[in-house]
């Protein structure tokens, strides 16, 4: 699929399909992709919160990857070192966590633990 193919794709999803696509295909991959520039993990502002932006492939950050981003790279997190260090780390900061947040949409935003718990939960699904 295409990069264009998946931002239509999740442009057409609701939140509940969104957060589900996203769980399932982190725990596939094994991998959560984050954007980075050379200050470190780029970082969203919300009315309520601060947050990391992730994303389920390299395409759908890449395609994030514009305008005042457009030096940022994408980087994949391996999902054993996301509940190692980040869950934790997100958590001991204050900072929430969006979801696949493509032009136009917000994307779900959703405390670290809480990420984690599903992922765990879905991996727990998927090796039965």
């Amino acid at each position: 699929m295409s990069s264009t193919q998946d931002v239509d794709a999740i442009l057409k999803m609701n939140e509940e399909q969104l957060f589900s696509h996203f769980v399932t295909e982190a725990v596939t991959q094994q991998k959560i992709w984050i954007l980075t520039d050379h200050y470190g993990c780029v970082m969203l502002n919300t009315e309520d919160e601060d947050c990391v932006p992730v994303w389920p492939d390299q395409s759908l950050a890449e395609a994030w990857a514009t305008d005042e981003w457009s030096e940022c790279k994408a980087e994949a997190i391996p999902l054993k070192k996301w509940h190692s260090h980040w869950t934790p780390g997100l958590e001991e900061d204050g900072f929430a966590v969006v979801i696949c947040p493509v032009e136009g949409q917000d994307g779900i935003v959703i405390y670290a633990d809480d990420l984690d718990k599903s992922l765990v939960k879905k991996a727990q699904k998927l090796n039965k």
